[in-house]
């Protein structure tokens, strides 16, 4: 198992019902094309991925993502990404979420009182749109959480100076103000256009490159 192709970090970890990765560029899959191929080629590496992590391979759920703010509540595993949505929630253990960036920013969210977990892309316009936010609201209204519990991580993502717009800021104000705890709020400052051997960026390689992906979940016991 190839830990330099992937990422965890301590917020997440500390909470030992939840499993999560963010998966890095892979070294030799060839990404010069169009979105659509480069998923289809990085799909049994990603499906890989969810199984070390102790998922069946059939269990990981995906959003279209369209850049919009709608999150979708998963109950059981779909064999096609969830259309118009771009961000994705549950309480049903066993599920892997997965959300694909290439510099937007992948938003891990868990609730380790009632076993809610969710995730979110949000780049631009999804902060813009406050869409971290929405799902928080959703996982209060679905599942009861309480913003005060629930643990946010924001992944990599472009930043400035690569970028003019600081959308993780953005991130974080929307999600303090929907109650998240400050103690609870962790964003790992990584750029995404700062080593293109580890990640993909979508500025950097004008359009023509692969997706990270962000898998959050939890083990049915």
């Amino acid at each position: 198992m190839d830990d330099s192709l992937w990422m965890t970090f301590p917020l997440l970890e500390a909470l030992p019902d939840f499993q999560h990765r963010f998966i890095l560029r892979h070294p030799t899959i060839p990404v010069d094309a169009e979105r659509a191929q480069v998923v289809e080629r990085l799909w049994e590496w990603h499906r890989q991925q969810a199984v070390e992590m102790g998922f069946d391979g059939q269990a990981l759920c995906t959003a279209e993502q369209v850049h919009g703010a709608e999150v979708a509540v998963v109950n059981e595993p779909l064999k096609d990404a969830i259309p118009g949505v771009d961000g994705l929630i549950t309480r049903t253990s066993g599920l892997v979420l997965g959300i694909y960036v290439a510099d937007c920013g992948a938003v891990f969210l868990a609730d380790p009182v009632t076993g809610a977990y969710g995730i979110v892309h949000s780049g631009k316009k999804g902060s813009e749109l406050g869409i971290a936010a929405v799902a928080i609201q959703k996982m209060v209204e679905h599942f009861g959480s309480d913003p005060a519990n629930i643990r946010v991580q924001v992944g990599p993502c472009i930043r400035p100076p690569a970028y003019e717009v600081d959308f993780a800021a953005g991130i974080r104000q929307s999600c303090l103000a929907a109650g998240i705890l400050p103690e609870h709020y962790e964003d790992c400052g990584v750029c995404t256009s700062s080593d293109l051997q580890r990640f993909y960026s979508y500025r950097m390689e004008k359009g023509r490159t692969g997706r990270l992906l962000a898998l959050m979940g939890r083990l049915a016991v």
